[in-house]
């Protein structure tokens, strides 16, 4: 049972063909991928970059996807704003969304990560607004949640990154390459 991680890039569904709207040709994973008889265990946004797991192994897509065993994610944010030490003891407790109370998370300010590639697109830059980098680890997965709990507390994400999953890591794969494991 063949098990791969995957550097989604920005703009590519998380799924093997794309079921909008007719003619809309958007990147999927079948873009990056020929192997037969593997699936996503989870989802990552489309606006979002980073570490996916595929497998045909379905005990190990439950793991990963379903929130009740608490996989961690870990993601970096590039975030509007300059942070406060507040805003992470939110996250870190956990925050209410329109769906209720997020889990308590990991939450800290890192550095700039020096071993990004670039985007296509870039983000929108803004001279007069500062930006900034959280790492945060989540024990669930709901829709958009890394997005909702940084603008609930004033940080809107500019960039987001999956970096490990459990203990997966993307390592040094580049967006669109992948790895048996």
């Amino acid at each position: 049972m063949p098990t791969i991680l995957f550097n989604k890039p920005f703009g590519v569904l998380s799924q093997f063909t794309d079921k909008g709207t007719e003619g809309s040709a958007r990147p999927t994973l079948s873009s990056f991928i020929d192997v037969p008889d593997i699936y996503p265990a989870g989802r990552l946004d489309r606006d979002s970059e980073g570490l996916m797991v595929l497998t045909s192994d379905g005990a190990l897509q439950a793991r990963i996807a379903n929130p009740k065993f608490k996989a961690p994610k870990t993601y970096w944010a590039q975030v509007e704003g300059d942070v406060t030490a507040e805003a992470l003891v939110a996250l870190a407790k956990g925050v209410t969304l329109k769906d209720g109370l997020t889990r308590p998370a990991n939450a800290k300010r890192i550095s700039a990560p020096t071993q990004l590639w670039n985007r296509d697109p870039p983000i929108r830059v803004r001279k007069s607004v500062p930006d900034c980098w959280i790492e945060l680890t989540l024990r669930e997965g709901r829709n958009k949640q890394v997005r909702r709990m940084t603008a609930h507390v004033g940080y809107p994400t500019l960039r987001l990154i999956r970096v490990a999953i459990g203990d997966w890591s993307l390592g040094n794969l580049r967006p669109g390459e992948w790895r048996e494991i």
